[in-house]
């Protein structure tokens, strides 16, 4: 019997190695990234970071697509910004003009099925999200999303239930394995110059072909709004109001208060379903995700799905005039009062931001 169970183990054993196997071979990752203004942006280089604790020799490419100038000022960029990215690959195109998911995915298919590369990540933001599913689908994979830590090259951790419990999934698919990781767990931190430049190739498009998908979509317009306020993904410190500001008027007082700071403004779901401010200062499951070093939320209840995207900062301040308010249990510091009161105190006493 003994003899049997030893057998059986072993047959066990060889069926998992068989199972795991495509992951003893070397790696190769190749990372999406986003550019603007001829940088690539912190979400992305946060991916490269990530893709490090995929394992050791893992040769990491970053793509990058666009046309014009500002292309060419971020390949340069990303050729030097990073020690641990060994080549660049460049797809410059009028096609890429705009981060549209049917002409990127296509892009990624191409790419893929020349490199045959053993991973595919890109940052958890909206441009992630919006091409590495479709992508996915085409090389007929299943992604894992939102990627909080990784302990090997098939084996991630993942929050559920808007970040109440995390779930440790096992890849056992074929190549590519396909990331979207949180920018806020790997965050880029004191990185070296590296001693040489990556090289920078270009793609060969010659069988990039447009189907009937691509054509399907086009760019509009964008609508942004400038201000000299910090990133609100990126921000050392941010300030959040929530419905209990009643009106957009009220809001501004918010604003003011992170002029002082110099922090980014957020709001809750509540607050932008309001009018209060537009989405993309909407922070929480269905908006940005943020770890600052100082949260400070006022008149926020913290629903769930606020928290999920906040929960991970440093220092946590909230202000409520609810005692209950679930805020208050995930807040380092709290103060029950009215913040129409405290705000005011708050900016007479800061100093003016030089």
């Amino acid at each position: 019997m003994m003899a049997f169970r030893a057998a059986l183990g072993a047959l066990r054993n060889c069926s998992f190695a068989n199972r795991v196997s495509p992951y003893s071979r070397s790696l190769s990752t190749l990372v999406l990234a986003e550019h603007e203004g001829g940088a690539v942006k912190a979400s992305s280089l946060s991916a490269v970071e990530a893709a490090k604790f995929l394992g050791e020799d893992n040769s990491i490419s970053l793509l990058l697509a666009g046309s014009g100038p500002s292309l060419q000022e971020a390949a340069a960029y990303a050729a030097s910004c990073h020690p641990s990215i060994s080549r660049v690959l460049l797809a410059d195109s009028d096609k890429f003009t705009y981060p549209l998911a049917e002409p990127w995915a296509k892009l990624v298919h191409v790419v893929q099925q020349k490199g045959s590369y053993s991973h595919i990540i890109s940052g958890s933001g909206s441009f992630g999200k919006n091409i590495l599913p479709r992508a996915a689908a085409l090389l007929d994979v299943s992604p894992i999303t939102d990627v909080t830590e990784i302990c090997g090259s098939n084996l991630f951790v993942r929050p559920i239930y808007a970040g109440n419990a995390l779930s440790t999934v096992r890849y056992t698919g074929s190549d590519p394995c396909m990331l979207t990781i949180r920018s806020t767990s790997f965050p880029l931190g004191q990185v070296s110059a590296p001693s040489s430049a990556a090289l920078i190739d270009q793609v060969d498009l010659s069988t990039f072909s447009e189907d009937d998908a691509i054509g399907k979509s086009k760019y509009v317009s964008l609508s942004s709004q400038d201000s000299e306020r910090p990133d609100l993904g990126n921000a050392r410190i941010v300030v959040t109001g929530g419905r209990a500001l009643k009106s957009a008027e009220n809001f501004k007082m918010i604003e003011r208060l992170a002029e002082k700071l110099g922090a980014a403004v957020g709001a809750t779901r509540a607050a932008v379903d309001a009018g209060f401010v537009p989405n993309e200062l909407q922070v929480g499951q269905t908006g940005k995700i943020v770890a600052p070093d100082l949260y400070m939320a006022f008149g926020v209840s913290g629903a769930i799905q606020h928290l999920s995207g906040m929960r991970d900062s440093k220092v946590i301040v909230a202000v409520n005039k609810d005692a209950d308010a679930p805020i208050f249990q995930v807040a380092d510091y709290g103060l029950v009062g009215d913040l129409f009161e405290v705000i005011p105190e708050f900016l007479e006493k800061l100093p003016d931001k030089k």
